[in-house]
């Protein structure tokens, strides 16, 4: 798809299973999701009661740690977050091609002796030498990822070198820029304490650490430029080189959420923020909207505890939240369903965060409160530029708020397209009955239901093939037996379904 937006996420094949307590028996939640999100752009996401909606939104922040896959941001460049995971893939780039040679080396040899295997060999040692090639293959596009077309240098050796020198400088300048944030925030404290005592001066040392720290900043940085031209100089010289294009595809100036530690990823957390169903269980009965508001102030370190300008901050937000001023002591209980959730979004605002999953935001709330929560996300979100994905089983509620749909079925996307087109020209059989379902007083409408007959099959035992063919009308053979992949029929319009095979 054709776009202006800039690219936010990247998720390709994302997985998510969880145990089903027999062993080797899965629930399949999300089952190989792939689909982009831009920036400031809301995305609805809507289908059945336990289609995966849900864990979707949750796997994408890595509240849950995905299966498998990739979940690629963009609202952070690599070089300022430096993850481990970089360190580790440029200290094996030449073990990973060797590993290569070797895999592609023992199935040259099985297909020489395959007739002579029984047919359980054939079976045991096929399966195990493709989940080793997957694995093998997942880790060269990890290598692709962050060197290109570097790949196809026949001696690694001079890649790998400036790779992890780049890396190292990344890292020693992030640690820096840490250091200079805490100084920032004594600066501060010295200031205000100083303005509230009438006293001048105030700060000398802060400022002297803050000046110490911009210098070797800037030496850091001008050595991490001289090493990107040299790398950028390995790259010119071998751009003629066969296969180079076809790596440098691959590159890729995202990080992949899915690697990251657990330190990393709580960096950026102040980036993703949640809001929840119930306002109700989601807000802690013991502490007052201001302590709400704030916790995630004070654990990423934006002010000290019992700072006033904190709860100048909290306040501001309060304020865009549509929350009265002397709201700020009271406790959760002292208010209704719809108050409840403005104090959950302003607690998920306070960071001013880049994404926000909004999981079933109003469906716990009246139809007149939903329209108020409904517009104030919109306003929020042309205020700050905000990205949400707005899941809800509500079409009428998704139709509302969000720039483009996806459609959801038993773990995986069956349609993607601008809210327009799904409303007015569905092409998914599912998505079809979903329409056909919502209420309408216009006697004019040529419209007739369609009813969708059987159960939503086993997530633990997905059916073969197209898994919406045992409730399809227009279900055929190949539904039966093969899975049908996500084609676009129409510029910016995505499905999954055989009945466009053709187009």
């Amino acid at each position: 798809m054709q776009t202006d937006k800039k690219l936010l996420f990247r998720i390709v094949n994302l997985k998510q299973y969880f145990p089903a307590g027999k062993k080797g028996l899965f629930v399949k939640a999300n089952d190989g999701i792939t689909v982009d999100i831009y920036e400031g752009e809301p995305l609805g996401l809507v289908g059945e009661s336990g289609c995966g909606k849900s864990t979707l939104g949750r796997s994408i922040l890595q509240v849950y740690q995905q299966t498998d896959g990739r979940t690629m941001y963009y609202g952070r460049s690599i070089d300022e977050i430096a993850p481990l995971y970089v360190k580790r893939t440029i200290s094996s780039l030449e073990r990973q091609r060797k590993r290569l040679r070797v895999l592609e080396k023992h199935r040259d040899e099985l297909r020489a002796h395959y007739d002579t295997l029984s047919e359980k060999e054939q079976y045991q040692k096929h399966e195990e030498l493709t989940a080793a090639e997957k694995k093998a293959n997942d880790q060269l596009l990890d290598m692709a990822n962050l060197i290109g077309g570097l790949m196809v240098l026949p001696d690694l050796t001079e890649v790998k070198q400036l790779f992890l020198q780049r890396w190292q400088l990344s890292r020693a300048i992030r640690g820096l820029r840490l250091r200079r944030e805490e100084a920032e925030l004594r600066l501060a404290d010295a200031e205000y304490a100083a303005q509230k005592s009438g006293r001048t001066g105030a700060g000398q040392s802060a400022k002297a650490r803050i000046s110490q720290l911009d210098e070797r900043i800037g030496a850091q940085q001008k050595q991490l430029e001289e090493v990107e031209q040299r790398i950028d100089a390995l790259r010119d010289a071998h751009r003629s080189d066969p296969d180079f294009d076809r790596y440098e595809s691959y590159r890729d100036s995202g990080v992949d959420l899915a690697r990251l530690n657990y330190s990393e990823m709580r960096r950026l957390r102040r980036d993703l923020q949640l809001i929840f169903q119930d306002p109700y269980s989601s807000l802690n009965s013991r502490m007052s909207v201001g302590q709400i508001i704030g916790e995630g102030m004070l654990a990423h370190r934006y002010f000290r505890r019992n700072d006033d300008r904190m709860k100048e901050e909290v306040l501001r937000v309060m304020d865009q939240c549509g929350l009265a001023p002397y709201f700020l002591h009271r406790f959760p209980h002292q208010f209704s369903g719809g108050q409840r959730q403005r104090i959950g979004i302003a607690r998920s605002l306070a960071l001013r965060p880049k994404f926000v999953v909004c999981d079933e935001a109003v469906s716990a709330l009246d139809v007149s409160i939903q329209a108020q929560i409904i517009n104030l996300l919109k306003d929020l979100k042309a205020q700050q530029n905000l990205t949400y994905l707005f899941i809800t089983h509500d079409l009428s509620v998704v139709k509302y708020i969000s720039d483009r749909i996806g459609v959801m079925y038993l773990g995986a996307i069956v349609e993607l397209a601008p809210a327009e087109q799904i409303f007015h020209n569905p092409k998914h059989p599912y998505t079809r009955a979903l329409m056909a379902a919502i209420p309408t007083i216009d006697e004019d409408a040529d419209r007739e239901p369609i009813i969708l007959e059987g159960d939503i099959p086993s997530p633990v035992n997905p059916p073969k093939g197209c898994k919406f063919h045992t409730r399809c009308k227009d279900c055929m053979e190949k539904c039966r037996q093969v899975a049908p992949e996500m084609r676009e029929i129409e510029p910016g319009h995505f499905v999954v379904c055989h009945l466009y095979d053709q187009q």
